[in-house]
This record gives structure tokens, C-alpha cells and sequence, in this order.
């Protein structure tokens, strides 16, 4: 996807936008596979829940989760996002198996309490490609872009119609193979509105591990950080102000 130097509306500073820089008060959701919170690069207080099959009645649950990260995937957003916003209150909530496999339905109910929740920000490493399930997804983007909470979603990898990462209402992310975390570009051609670090990136991985890990996936996270940090310094701001300040602040200004 081609990516170009544009204008600046109007300057921006970084310190400005980021106050401390700790994403403290600001709360953050992991949709994901799980997060490791012994993991030394997760860190600090981390609740957990998942995804459960409601007993009887077809459909999902939100509960309490004992069993962490499944798959690792989620345990290295979670370090991205701490690395970024270190002091931010972080809530992990499993959506995924351990083949990075999930329901769409389950996905919805997800979501839906995490709006119920009021979370700051939701970090969605993940979409779904099934038509049942976009219209639905849509809605509660929609209803996340006017109540306050912001969703940072990533691309797909593959060029292909995913949700909910194509919908207005969320910040959408792709990759930049630039070493630098804190490095933005915002891309003058959408539907994928920001680029951040996704290329051999090194991340957290259960058992105390570290591994360099590449996909839009893991640029959605260096982009919630980053929003963790401006929400610390404005607590008032919700996506509209976010998307405006990231893309004052973009490296690829002019």
C-alpha cells in the first residue's frame, strides 16, 4: 500500500499530545487470545476474563479466566501496549483458541461488554471476514465511536474485506517496518488510516519468553499505546480527537 509525505493541517507537538507519556488513568481492553500478566513485560495489575458459551441459552458470556494466554498472540499486544503506556489499567478478555481461531458471535458479545464496561480504548488485533456477522460488528463500532470508547483494529494482512477495521468509527492500523514505536505515519490514501511498527518486532511471549513477530497485528498495539498516552494528557478525547492528534503528529508530515 503506497504511503506518501503530506501536509500538516496544523503543527502539532508531541508533548503537547502525550503528557507524562505513562497512559496512567487511561483503561485499555485486549481482545485477544489471553495475556501472560506474569510476564515481566506485561506487567503490573492485569484482570482477565473470557469468552463463555452461556449455559442453556446459545449464547456467550463474559467470565472471570484462569487460564491466560493460549496462544501468545495476545500476551505480545499486551507488551506493546505497556511498553508504549506503561502505567495504563489493562484488561485482557480471550476471544481466540490456540489456533488464533474464534467465533463471530463470541467476538460480538465480547465487544458489547467491553462497551458495557467503558473502556478508554479496545485493542482489536482481529477481525472476522463473515458477512453475518459485519452488520452487527458495525453497530457497536458506531456506538463505541459515540460513547467515548475508541477501538484500534487491524488491518488484514491479505487484501481482503474484514471488519472491524474497514469501518469508519475505529482507528484502523497497518504496518511500517521503521524501528522506532513511537514512529506514525498517517496514510493519505484509506480505508487503513495509520501505520505504526509491524515489521520484526520484538514482543512477549508466555513462559517468559521474547520472540520478533511481523503483521498488522502487532501495529495495532504500538498505535493504542500511543492513544493511551494522548487520553492520559486529554482524558476528554474520544476517536474524532484521537484520529486528529495522531495525524498531527505523524513522522510523515510535511
Amino acid at each position: 500500500m503506497a504511503r506518501s509525505a503530506i501536509a500538516a493541517p496544523y503543527p502539532l507537538t508531541r508533548e503537547w499530545a502525550f503528557g507524562d507519556g505513562s497512559g496512567a488513568g487511561v483503561r485499555v481492553c485486549i481482545l485477544d487470545s489471553g495475556v501472560d500478566a506474569t510476564h515481566p513485560d506485561v506487567g503490573g495489575p492485569l484482570a482477565a476474563y473470557q469468552v463463555a458459551e452461556a449455559d442453556g441459552s446459545g449464547g456467550y458470556t463474559v467470565v472471570p479466566d484462569a487460564d491466560g494466554d493460549v496462544a501468545g498472540h495476545g500476551t505480545a499486544c499486551a507488551s506493546i501496549v505497556r511498553a508504549l503506556a506503561p502505567a495504563c489499567e489493562m484488561t485482557s478478555v480471550r476471544v481466540l483458541g490456540g489456533a488464533l481461531r474464534g467465533r463471530g458471535d463470541a467476538l460480538i458479545a465480547a465487544l458489547e461488554w467491553a462497551l458495557d464496561e467503558g473502556f478508554d480504548i479496545v485493542n482489536m488485533s482481529l477481525s472476522t471476514r463473515h458477512p453475518d456477522f459485519r452488520d452487527a460488528i458495525r453497530d457497536l463500532s458506531d456506538r463505541a465511536y459515540f460513547g467515548g470508547t475508541t477501538i484500534v483494529a487491524a488491518a488484514n494482512n491479505r487484501p481482503v474485506a474484514s471488519y472491524p477495521w474497514r469501518f469508519p468509527a475505529v482507528i484502523s492500523v497497518g504496518s511500517h517496518a521503521t524501528q522506532d514505536g513511537e514512529h506514525i505515519e498517517v496514510n493519505p490514501a484509506p480505508p487503513v488510516e495509520f501505520f505504526a511498527l509491524g515489521i520484526n518486532v520484538l514482543a512477549a511471549q508466555p513462559g517468559n519468553r521474547r520472540v520478533r513477530l511481523s503483521g498488522n497485528s502487532f501495529a495495532a498495539p504500538h498505535v493504542t499505546g500511543m492513544c493511551a498516552r494522548i487520553l492520559n494528557r486529554h482524558p476528554g478525547f474520544g476517536a474524532p480527537q484521537l484520529k486528529a492528534v495522531l495525524a498531527g503528529i505523524a513522522n510523515n508530515l510535511t
